[in-house]
C-alpha cells in the first residue's frame, strides 16, 4: 500500500548530511513517495510497453516541474527529453540518467516483488524489514528501500526532480540552462544512442555533461568521476566430436573441447593476470600528476581483498584504481558439457567461454578483438563464425567460432578541466568534505557518443550507496542516499561557475 507522506511528526537523522535544512527533511519524504510510485511501474528494456509507461510518469513528472518534454523517437524505443526555457548568455548542462532496469527473477529477491517497494533497517549483517508505515512517523537515513532500480537509475531522477522542487521553493534563480536527457534502454547497451544523437545534435548541444548513475566511492565521500570504461564481447566455442561420446571407449582418443579451451584461455594470460597478446596494453602511459590523483581514491587494498575474499590482487597495476587504467580480459562465463549432480561420463562435444574486454581510452574495442583473435589464430586455430560442417571438422585440427559483440566506447575528460573544477569545488562546499575524484571508473554508461558528437567534456557524479546490489536481486537505496542526491543537485544547479 501507497504511503502518503503529508504530515512528517519528526524525522531522526543518523546519517552524515544531519545539518541538512528545514526543507531538505520534508522534501525526502516526497521523494520517498515518488520513488514508491516509479518503482511500481516495470522497466525492463526489453518490453516496449514498460518503457512506454515510464515515459508517461516522466513527462506528468517533469512537466509539473514547469519542464517542456518530448519522446525523442529511435530505431527502438524513444529517448525521454526535458528542457526549462533556455536563455541566452547562461552556459547550459545536459544531464543524462536512464529509467530503465535489469531484468528480474522474483524468486531471488528477498520480498515479493522486486516492483513493490520495500522498507528495511540494518540488524547485524542483514537487514529486517518494517512497514512502511513506520514512515509516517519518523525516518531514519540508515533504512533503505529495496526494489529494482530504487538506486539503478530511478533513484536519482527522483532526487532531481525534488531538488528542482526546493529550488523553487528557495526561489533560486538558476545560473544554468537544464536539458535532461534519460534513456529507457541504458541496461541494453543503447544500441540507438550514437544514430539517435547525431540525429538530435542541435537539440542537445550543451556546454557540458553531467551523468548521475553509479555509486558513490566506497568511502561514502561525495564523488566526482571523469569517465568510464567502455566494453565488448566476444564468444569462442570449441569443438570435439560432432556429439557426446562415451568417455570410456573414446576418452584419450576423440579431441576434448573442455581442454582445448582452457589451454586456449590460458595462453591469453600470465600466472599474476596480465595479458599476454602482443599489443593489449599499448597506447597508455600515466603522468606523475595523474598517478597522485590516482592515489589520492582513499582505497585500501586489504578492504578489498577481504570484502571479495582473496589473498593477491592481480598485477595489472600496483594498486586498484591504476588497475582500471588499462583494458581488461575478462571470463565472464564457462561452460561445457554437464556438471555437479548432473555431471556424466563423456567427451563433451563442445566448450564455450564468454568473454568480456573492459576498454579504455586508448584501447580501440575493434582493435582488441582483432588482437585476440590474431592470437588465436597463432595457437593453431582455424576462426569460424558459425558452427562448424562436417566438412571444416575433417579439414581443421583445432577449430574454434568467435562470435563478436558490438563495441560501447570508453571516455575521460581531462582532470584540469574548468568544469570538472567547478563539480568538484562546489560538492567540497556542500558537503564540507573533500572530494574523491576518479580518473575513470570500471563500470561502462554508454554515454560516449554524446562526448564524440557533442564534443562536450562529461562527467559522473554518482548519488547512490555503493553497496547497492545494482543489477542483482535485493537491489536497494539508503534513504540518506535521497537526501543526498536532492543536496547535491541542489547545490550543483544553484551554484554560479567561476
Amino acid at each position: 500500500m501507497r504511503v502518503i507522506l503529508l504530515l512528517i511528526l519528526t524525522i531522526s537523522i543518523s546519517y552524515t548530511y544531519s545539518q541538512d535544512s528545514l526543507l531538505l527533511k520534508p522534501q525526502v519524504a516526497n521523494s520517498i513517495n515518488e520513488l514508491q510510485d516509479f518503482v511500481a511501474i516495470p522497466n525492463d528494456a526489453l518490453n516496449a510497453n514498460d518503457i512506454q509507461r515510464n515515459l508517461f510518469w516522466l513527462k506528468e513528472k517533469f512537466t509539473q516541474r514547469g519542464f517542456n518534454t518530448a519522446e525523442l523517437e529511435t530505431e527502438n524505443h524513444p529517448l525521454f527529453f526535458a528542457t526549462l526555457p533556455m536563455e541566452e548568455g547562461k552556459p547550459t548542462v545536459l544531464i543524462y540518467m536512464h529509467f530503465d532496469g535489469q531484468s528480474v527473477d522474483p524468486g531471488k529477491w528477498n520480498q515479493a516483488s522486486p516492483y513493490k517497494t520495500v522498507l528495511k533497517q540494518p540488524i547485524e549483517n542483514d537487514f529486517e524489514t518494517i512497514p512502511l508505515e513506520t514512515l509516517k512517523d519518523s525516518i531514519d537515513y540508515n533504512w533503505r528501500l529495496f526494489g529494482r532500480s530504487t538506486s539503478d537509475d530511478k533513484g536519482p531522477i527522483v532526487m532531481l526532480l525534488n531538488a528542482f522542487d526546493l529550488l523553487k521553493k528557495e526561489g533560486k534563480t538558476l545560473p544554468f540552462n537544464i536539458k535532461v536527457i534519460l534513456d529507457g534502454e541504458e541496461e541494453k547497451s543503447s544500441k540507438p544512442l550514437p544514430a539517435a544523437v547525431k540525429e538530435y545534435r542541435e537539440l542537445l548541444e550543451a556546454d557540458f555533461l553531467l551523468i548521475a548513475d553509479g555509486p558513490v566511492h566506497s568511502s561514502a565521500k561525495p564523488t566526482v568521476v571523469y569517465g568510464c570504461r567502455g566494453i565488448t564481447t566476444l564468444s569462442l566455442t570449441t569443438y570435439g566430436p560432432v556429439k557426446p561420446q562415451h568417455s570410456g571407449h573414446y576418452g584419450n582418443y576423440a579431441p576434448n573441447p573442455g581442454f582445448q579451451l582452457a589451454q586456449l584461455l590460458a595462453s591469453m594470460k600470465d600466472t599474476e593476470g596480465r595479458v599476454t597478446i602482443k599489443g593489449y596494453y599499448d597506447g597508455i602511459t600515466i603522468s606523475e600528476a595523474e598517478q597522485n590523483i590516482l592515489k589520492s581514491v582513499p582505497d585500501s587494498n586489504q578492504a578489498i581483498a577481504e570484502k571479495l575474499q582473496f589473498k593477491s590482487a592481480e598485477k595489472v597495476g600496483s594498486f586498484y584504481q591504476e588497475a582500471l587504467q588499462y583494458p581488461s580480459l575478462n571470463i565472464r562465463g564457462l561452460g561445457s558439457g554437464w556438471i555437479g549432480k548432473e555431471a556424466r561420463t563423456i567427451v563433451p562435444a563442445s566448450a564455450t567461454a564468454e568473454l568480456d574486454l573492459r576498454l579504455v581510452p586508448e584501447s580501440d574495442g575493434n582493435r582488441l578483438k582483432k588482437l585476440v583473435k590474431s592470437h588465436i589464430t597463432n595457437q593453431g586455430y582455424h576462426i569460424l563464425d558459425h558452427a562448424p560442417t562436417k566438412e571444416e571438422r575433417l579439414t581443421h585440427t583445432k577449430i574454434v567460432t568467435v562470435l563478436e559483440g558490438s563495441v560501447t566506447d570508453a571516455f575521460r575528460t581531462d582532470l584540469d578541466n574548468e568544469y570538472g573544477d567547478f563539480l568538484v569545488n562546489t560538492m567540497k562546499q556542500a558537503f564540507n568534505e573533500d572530494v574523491v575524484q576518479i580518473r575513470i571508473m570500471g563500470g561502462t554508461v554508454p554515454i560516449a557518443p554524446f562526448i564524440n558528437e557533442l564534443q562536450i567534456p562529461a562527467f559522473i557524479v554518482p548519488m547512490v550507496n555503493p553497496d547497492n546490489n545494482q543489477h542483482s536481486p535485493n537491489e536497494n537505496l539508503k534513504i540518506g542516499q535521497l537526501a543526498y542526491g536532492i543536496k547535491a543537485f541542489y547545490a550543483l544547479l544553484s551554484t554560479t561557475p567561476n
